[in-house]
């Protein structure tokens, strides 16, 4: 990640961990006249004075009816307020969807090529499941790792034009969990299927649950912390990046001068000390 994306852009990257029951939703992308994950998000936040320009981001996109312990939405905003006030608020006006977690990144990225894996449950009745339990651990050994799974996919998945997918699948106390790099559309739905019913119709979006969701380590390295350890004259707050590679100095405008130095002797010396700096006004 370039550091320019910081130096020429007053915005930050916000990334929201969210959980949601999805059977309180039609839909995941915003729909008109539907309730949606991205639109009740989106509602809500922008209430409470949190804006962006651009679209939504997510982690991982889940069908109408499943659910998310863990997904992340992602937005570029040059929002400065209190984050954990943020969070409060919106868990507050919110019944059906929860923030849970804001972490601020790098702005404008693509945001899903920042995801390694992701990890879905599958939790059917027991009642429905049609195969002996060693069958079902057995297909799953077999259909895990890397390989062709199109057969696992709909008319939609059948078009893209890449259908190889990594996925490693476990049977633990009754349900089936899926880790994997991507997956095609309806791919863990049927997959499921042929391994609890053997049939390759898509089972119920209900019983699917997007458990975790695993960042890159480009990405995890330019996650920003607060910085309470480090005073500088007129600096009234700084931030770093995990990898402590990059450091946001915010002060006011007034004493943004004063910060730098003339001729820049100031910010020149500090980075002599810290690395790359980044001053912003607040």
């Amino acid at each position: 990640m370039d550091i320019r994306a910081i130096e020429k852009s007053k915005k930050l990257g916000y990334m929201f961990y969210i959980t949601y029951n999805g059977t309180k939703f039609n839909a995941f992308d915003e729909l008109d006249g539907k309730i949606t994950v991205k639109g009740t998000f989106k509602d809500i936040i922008n209430k409470l004075g949190f804006t962006w320009a651009k679209g939504i981001q997510q982690a991982g996109r889940t069908d109408a009816k499943v659910s998310a312990n863990e997904n992340i939405l992602y937005v570029s905003s040059n929002y400065f307020g209190d984050l954990h006030k943020l969070m409060d608020e919106f868990n507050k006006n919110s019944d059906i969807l929860k923030i849970t977690m804001i972490k601020k990144t790098f702005p404008n990225l693509i945001f899903p090529d920042m995801i390694a894996r992701r990890e879905y449950i599958y939790k059917y009745p027991q009642k429905k499941i049609k195969r002996k339990e060693d069958e079902i651990i057995n297909l799953c050994k077999e259909l895990s790792g890397k390989y062709d799974v199109s057969k696992f996919t709909d008319k939609k998945g059948q078009e893209l034009k890449n259908h190889i997918r990594e996925v490693d699948i476990e049977f633990i106390n009754g349900k089936l969990k899926f880790n994997g790099d991507s997956f095609m559309p309806k791919q863990v739905r049927i997959m499921s299927s042929y391994i609890l019913t053997d049939s390759y119709e898509p089972l119920e979006g209900k019983y699917l649950t997007l458990n975790k969701i695993y960042l890159k380590d480009e990405l995890k390295s330019k996650i920003f912390e607060e910085v309470s350890n480090i005073n500088i004259d007129y600096v009234e707050k700084i931030e770093k990046t995990l990898d402590e590679t990059l450091y946001i100095f915010y002060t006011s405008k007034e004493k943004k001068g004063e910060v730098i130095g003339k001729n820049g002797k100031n910010i020149k010396s500090l980075k002599k000390q810290y690395g790359n700096i980044v001053v912003r006004e607040i």
